[in-house]
């Protein structure tokens, strides 16, 4: 196992998705989980995690999925369609390494965000509705709903920022279905259209670099 001072990246094992964990000497007690798109692999949200929150806690994990050269999170059986079974399956394993995580890493879920890209945001929603409490914060680019069946959900305390692209003309038509499934279930949701198609890029850093300031002042206020 990789000791705890490390904080330059290494790739992890010790737990049951492998993962980076990159701590910056000036960290100051936020943390980002990032999951990746389709077919990529853990570090290549790292950048954008950087561009957000440069002195947070970045916790980059790669899903178990193998796809082409990368990975994904569940089983795709269109492009617009997934496994059921595997979307249970991987949701209830990535809800126990959040767990395990912030204890092993001494992270403060309160803190934390939860950062997803596209099959990444998918798994994001499906831990918000499947396990209720756990995620509070999360950030939700090119996301659509994956869940044939939700379970009742107290999602109070929750609070999601969408941002779909304007030309993603595959996925960007399923975001406001997401959006208006996370507010039945009582969570906050902040839903945003960016002039792009389903990549990501600085539009994407700014709308949550600024959302989480808003979302810190809401929070500091209403205290």
């Amino acid at each position: 196992m990789v000791e705890e001072t490390t904080k330059d990246g290494t790739l992890r094992r010790d737990l049951a998705f492998f993962y980076r964990l990159h701590r910056p000497e000036n960290a100051t007690g936020e943390c980002l989980f990032l999951l990746h798109g389709s077919g990529v692999d853990e570090t290549t949200l790292v950048p954008l995690g950087r561009q957000i929150a440069p002195r947070a806690v970045l916790v980059a994990v790669r899903g178990r999925i193998a796809q082409e050269d990368g990975f994904r999170w569940f089983t795709r059986i269109t492009p617009t369609r997934f496994e059921q079974e595997s979307i249970r399956a991987e949701t209830d394993a990535f809800a126990d390494f959040i767990a395990e995580a912030t204890k092993r890493h001494r992270l403060d879920l309160s803190r934390s965000t939860f950062l997803g890209y596209s099959n990444g945001a998918n798994l994001v929603s499906s831990v918000m509705l499947l396990h209720p409490g756990l995620v509070e914060c999360a950030a939700l680019l090119r996301p659509m709903p994956v869940l044939d069946d939700v379970p009742p959900a107290d999602l109070t305390k929750a609070r999601a920022l969408i941002i779909a692209g304007s030309a993603d003309l595959t996925y960007g038509p399923f975001a406001p279905a997401l959006a208006t499934l996370l507010r039945q279930h009582g969570a906050k949701v902040d839903a945003r259209t960016v002039a792009s198609g389903h990549d990501i890029g600085d539009p994407d850093a700014e709308a949550v670099r600024q959302w989480l300031a808003d979302s810190a002042i809401a929070i500091a206020q209403a205290n």
